[in-house]
């Protein structure tokens, strides 16, 4: 045998589950002679691409890092005193080794199935605790995308909340001295829903106005001012109005809260509590209010609730995905939680406990005073009365590009406007930085401090202003007061994870959500300090390296997806949805068509679709789908003739969601295109289509692109995801920009998210997985995806009705399982995807988009062997259904009824099932040798929206349970 010296492993081979010998016999089950006979099979002909995608050749794992550490080397790490929502923080090793990065955490899917995912639910319930705790309110949700959309999310709800008297009013109340990407949000999602937003000085505030509904404040303020607010907010309630802080978490340890002077909404962000900066994200923003909204709050609010035993447990609660079942009538599109990111802060919280965090505070307080003083003893005024960790240097222009030079050539970043110099405090500082800060002033002026650094720092003492100054406790519950070694932090991190089902365990097959491999290498940069230490505003030539990231990145999904370029700034998949809307809305604008304004919408959509058309000020209108699940085009000709002039856009997913390549997709664009309109592709499937076909050959306009799905990043137990825009060159002009950093087209519509560049620090995996993968690797990986998907088809459709496929019988990606005759001798869906818990599996996803039904989606990565597995119980659940429905086995009393079974219930004394222990719990030979127990039994979440409780189990119930 010769010896091949080149490196022969490919990453493709790696990411990709089965072998070629593997593909052979797939390829002979499911009846095609080749990979591309089946691709001509699913695809049309007509849509396919002509050439391969122009991607550079791909790298080798170690060759990728090598590399891409060069690249990072260009990012210069500047110690920041920028602030504006963005600080640096120390994430403890113990979180970010074990939650950080650990698979166990960050590859879980949306906690959905909730007997499998108490210990991340445990863990939001925790930071939902401390936020309620730290802002003074009744009930907090499981995060939001970051602090501007969190702010956005408080205007529409208070829009939506206003009293009768305030029926006919849409004015909106912004300080000034709000961020600034807060205030540039607020703006891009007030514009289109009629809300008339002014923006001034809180001393031009007239409370009195009957068009008034809602009043915003930053508490501290942007120059770091510390005010109370208590008799505005008193004043607001006399006359109807309104009102939201955006607040700092931190600071909360030391200020009243907002809660304590009767604030309707907090909102901000919790990056400082253990989160790194990464250029701006991803970060869980947090929202709190009072118990009067619970059923206006947006995104997910984790309750407790009771299992089937009576045990207390975790679950989603309310409106859970309020898109979904609202549609067009929900107020926000909000699909996800910054869950890792949210898991990480409040485990902060839990790791320092109540005094930890207040030392954190005071120090960081003290410092900032310190440096207050010491700047004073060289001739330099603060202005800020009081403040916690941000003070307000008065200078004039000659005396700032002095300190400006001398900050630079000490690598420090200031934040600097006219006439003032900014300087933010954080956890990381320390004296010695604050004595450099000070020598940098001192250099400017020549002039030395007169006291000694030991006489300053003597005199550091807290004196905030009685009504400003916290009185109240947080923070109490034992969960915050045990776990302060690191052995028992340790312990308690892993006793959660140890809770839930993840892609360690076994394959997550939901439809639609893309659950692939995120592969080691690609999540090994994520926390190198040149991606997770740069502040988001900090000088372009220090984000060198993420630039040269960024351009690359864009130029890839630009190839990919056959259009003119790509704006990587929405921060989820709904965010993209939004941006694309509001990129059609502005083309429509530039043109004089101010009147475009209807959305056509297939009855297929993805329920965040109608929410984010809504949104973006568009009226929804309907399209019927044939009995096949694809888009009715006789009715979307006749819709989109009725709305010829005010047709905006249609709003289409492809491959449908109904898992099918649709034939008519180029006439379906074309007759939108007759009628003025745009076409905006939902990318939710982009994994059917990279390197095959792609939105710009097949005809639409924009696409948003969920990263977390087809690029890679990690789903992280419910989020971070992140959601790029590509564009036809039409549409360039008008990709989004930012208020701080120039970013976005000519004619940049309004941003849509805090940072300029979205969740930056994640970007490196979708950009490791395409370098490594190459265009013709990404092609395969498509390829075998149908591949899989179709394998699975075969093995199943004998079991189970197949409920859409296309002219040639072949599946696209995904595939519907239908489910709804098992109703007639009462199995329902629910009862399957509980009883997969026991086989060791994940549910598909249940009843979307069709009620009754299961969606399959295996992706590329599984393996031959995986998918058998997985076929293996779908068929044995399958003969158990038959076993009900020929009277053998009781309808209310059996093992699907019953599931998913717990150990406690297996090693129980009496067992009282009319069928065996090891049917319950090891059903099929391969479980004994790999059990994953479920936690609890199923969960009752009827009972737990009727008696709502989104806080830590209080502690007499700990104490019961423990005995």
């Amino acid at each position: 045998m010769k010896i091949n010296l080149n490196p022969s492993t490919k990453f493709e081979n790696r990411h990709n589950g089965p072998s070629a010998d593997e593909i052979a016999v797939m390829l002979n089950k499911i009846g095609a002679a080749t990979l591309n006979e089946l691709i001509d099979q699913t695809i049309p002909k007509s849509i396919q691409l002509e050439r391969p995608l122009d991607l550079p050749e791909a790298k080798s794992e170690a060759g990728f890092l090598k590399e891409f550490q060069k690249l990072a080397s260009k990012n210069r790490i500047f110690k920041s005193y920028i602030g504006m929502g963005y600080y640096d923080t120390i994430v403890p090793g113990v979180i970010l080794r074990n939650i950080l990065e650990n698979p166990g955490w960050y590859t879980a899917y949306t906690p959905y199935q909730a007997e499998i995912a108490q210990g991340r639910l445990e863990a939001l319930i925790n930071y939902q605790t401390m936020v309620m705790d730290l802002t003074g309110m009744e009930m907090a949700n499981a995060s939001l995308l970051d602090e501007a959309t969190a702010a956005a999310e408080a205007m529409t709800m208070l829009y939506a909340s206003k009293s009768k008297e305030k029926k006919n009013a849409h004015t909106y109340f912004v300080d000034e001295k709000i961020f600034p990407q807060t205030r540039d949000l607020l703006i891009t999602r007030s514009a289109p829903i009629g809300i008339e937003l002014v923006i001034a000085p809180l001393s031009t505030l007239d409370l009195t106005d009957p068009n008034l509904f809602g009043v915003m404040v930053q508490y501290p303020n942007l120059d770091g001012e510390v005010i109370n607010h208590a008799d505005l907010v008193a004043a607001a309630k006399e006359n109807n109005v309104l009102t939201a802080f955006a607040s700092d978490l931190l600071s909360l340890t030391l200020l009243t809260p907002p809660g304590e002077m009767g604030a309707d909404v907090v909102v901000g962000t919790s990056q400082r509590l253990g989160v790194p900066m990464g250029y701006g994200g991803p970060h869980a923003a947090f929202f709190a209010t009072k118990e009067a909204y619970k059923r206006q709050v947006p995104g997910r609010i984790i309750g407790v609730s009771l299992d089937k035993d009576g045990n207390k447990a975790y679950r989603m609660a309310l409106q859970t995905r309020e898109q979904h079942i609202k549609r067009e009538k929900a107020t926000s599109n909000i699909c996800t939680a910054q869950v890792l990111l949210s898991v990480m802060a409040g485990m902060y919280a839990v790791y320092h406990g109540p005094k930890g965090l207040k030392e954190i505070a005071l120090r960081t307080h003290g410092l900032t005073q310190l440096t207050a003083k010491a700047l004073a003893e060289i001739g330099f005024e603060q202005t800020n009365k009081t403040y916690f960790d941000t003070i307000k240097i008065k200078t004039d222009s000659v005396q700032q590009s002095k300190i400006k030079a001398f900050a630079v050539s000490s690598e420090l970043n200031f934040r600097y406007e006219e006439g003032a110099i900014l300087l933010s405090f954080d956890e990381v500082k320390t004296l010695k930085d604050v004595k450099t800060l000070v020598e940098v002033f001192a250099k400017s002026t020549n002039q030395k401090i007169k006291s000694t650094w030991e006489e300053l720092v003597a005199g550091l003492e807290i004196n905030l202003p009685e009504g400003i100054n916290r009185k109240s406790e947080y923070l109490t519950h034992p969960v915050f007061n045990q776990y302060h070694s690191e052995h028992e932090m340790l312990r308690y991190i892993k006793r959660l994870e140890n809770k839930d089902l993840s892609l360690v365990h076994s394959m997550i097959s939901l439809g639609s959500c893309t659950m692939k491999l995120n592969a080691t290498t690609e999540m090994i940069p994520v926390t190198w300090p040149e991606f997770g230490q740069l502040h988001p505003f900090c000088p372009q030539d220090q984000a060198a390296g993420y630039y040269e990231m960024f351009q690359n990145l864009r130029n890839w999904l630009t190839e990919i997806t056959g259009f003119a370029d790509t704006s990587l700034q929405p921060n989820s998949g709904a965010q993209g949805e939004y941006a694309g809307l509001m990129v059609i809305r502005a083309y429509h604008i530039s043109r004089g068509d101010h009147h475009r304004n209807i959305a056509l919408i297939p009855t297929s959509a993805h329920g965040t679709n109608p929410a984010s058309a809504v949104m973006a000020g568009m009226k929804v209108v309907l399209v019927k789908c044939d009995e096949r699940g694809n888009i009715d085009v006789a009715d979307l000709k006749a819709k989109a003739e009725e709305h010829s002039n005010d047709l905006s856009a249609l709003m289409v997913t492809y491959p449908s969601t109904h898992g099918v390549f649709e034939e008519a997709i180029q006439e379906i664009c074309q007759i939108i295109h007759d009628h003025g309109g745009q076409v905006y592709m939902d990318g939710a499937n982009m994994n059917a289509q990279v390197g095959l076909t792609s939105p710009g050959r097949i005809g639409a306009d924009v696409c948003h692109l969920n990263l977390h799905k087809t690029f890679c990043i990690p789903h992280g137990g419910g989020g971070p995801g992140m959601g790029p825009i590509s564009v036809a060159k039409q549409l360039v002009p008008f990709l989004p920009g930012n208020p701080v950093v120039e970013t976005g087209g000519t004619q940049a519509i309004h941003a849509i998210s805090a940072a300029p560049f979205g969740s930056a620090s994640i970007l490196p995996i979708s950009y490791a997985y395409i370098a490594m993968m190459g265009g013709e690797g990404l092609t395969n990986a498509t390829k075998i995806a149908i591949l899989n998907a179709n394998y699975i088809k075969a093995r199943l459709e004998a079991h189970y009705p197949i409920l859409y496929t296309g002219i040639h019988g072949r599946a696209a990606h995904e595939m519907i399982l239908d489910c709804r005759a098992f109703k007639e001798f009462g199995v329902e869906v629910e009862d399957i995807a509980k009883r997969l818990m026991d086989y060791g599996f994940h549910a598909p996803t249940v009843s979307f988009p069709v009620a009754g039904t299961l969606m399959i989606e295996p992706t590329e990565s599984e393996t031959m062997a995986e998918l058998d597995r997985f076929c293996d119980a779908m068929i044995a659940i399958r003969h158990e259904i038959q076993e009900v429905a020929d009277g053998n086995a009781d309808k209310e009393n059996n093992v699907l009824k019953n599931a998913p079974h717990t150990a406690a219930l297996a090693l129980a004394d009496n067992w009282d099932f009319p069928y065996s222990r090891e049917k319950a719990v090891y059903p099929l030979p391969y479980v004994k040798g790999n059990k994953f127990w479920p936690t609890v039994r199923r969960i009752d979440s009827a009972f737990g929206d009727r008696n709502l409780v989104c806080s830590c189990i209080p502690v007499e119930e700990y104490v019961e349970a423990e005995a």
